[in-house]
């Protein structure tokens, strides 16, 4: 679902210059990576499944016992099907720094590192200074070329596919009980995914942007509801 208030100037730049992005032909020194967050609702089962015998189903009792909450860091490389996802314990600064400079380990080849993203608030060099300190926390954000996804244009981000390749294919309905078990079917999942080399096919552009929305340039917006 696409929710758009107000499209304004900021709105169509910042679209407008992932859209671009997107369509720029693979660079192996100019790498485009999104990343984005999933949270996960740890569950363990009240009472242990009856296993499957012959003609009768497993059965598992419908109630259940909540064991807290993680997150899952969704990063893919759209054109390569290159794949960091990983589940982590929450999404604070620190996590998210850990992630950026697990990024930056891969393309340590790269001469930039272009990030999409949301507006989340620990998406900032303040969260990298914050975890590293100052000189080492800059040099890792100079690694990358960020692009914003506007408000209320997440769907902008590559890295809710991903999210949601995650939540269908990996946890699915199944109850996962605690974050040691999360990382493990996160990382096989990962792992099964890149060696098929599922890549994401982004065909929304631009000038299916101004048709959509209805504006010519970034100097006539227009309202939509």
């Amino acid at each position: 679902m696409w929710c758009v208030p107000v499209l304004n100037d900021e709105f169509i730049d910042r679209m407008e210059n992932v859209l671009k992005l997107y369509a720029q032909p693979y660079n192996w020194k100019e790498p485009v990576v999104a990343i984005d967050e999933r949270p996960v609702q740890l569950l363990a089962d009240a009472r242990a499944a009856i296993a499957m015998r012959e003609r009768h189903p497993a059965r598992i009792d419908y109630e259940y016992v909540r064991s807290g909450t993680a997150n899952i860091f969704c990063v893919v490389e759209p054109l390569t099907g290159m794949r960091l996802t990983r589940a982590t314990r929450d999404r604070k600064a620190a996590a998210y720094a850990h992630m950026l400079a697990r990024i930056a380990k891969q393309y340590s080849y790269a001469r930039t590192i272009h990030l999409v993203q949301d507006n989340l608030s620990t998406h900032t060099e303040r969260s990298l200074i914050g975890t590293f300190g100052t000189k080492f926390g800059r040099t890792l954000w100079r690694r990358f070329t960020v692009h914003y996804t506007p408000k209320h244009g997440s769907w902008l981000n590559a890295a809710e596919i991903e999210a949601g390749l995650v939540t269908r294919e990996c946890l699915g309905s199944r109850r996962i009980s605690d974050l040691g078990m999360l990382r493990r079917e996160v990382t096989a999942w990962r792992r099964e995914a890149s060696l098929q080399g599922r890549t994401i096919q982004w065909k929304f552009r631009v000038h299916d942007a101004r048709r959509v929305f209805r504006y010519e340039g970034i100097k006539t917006p227009r309202s939509k509801h």
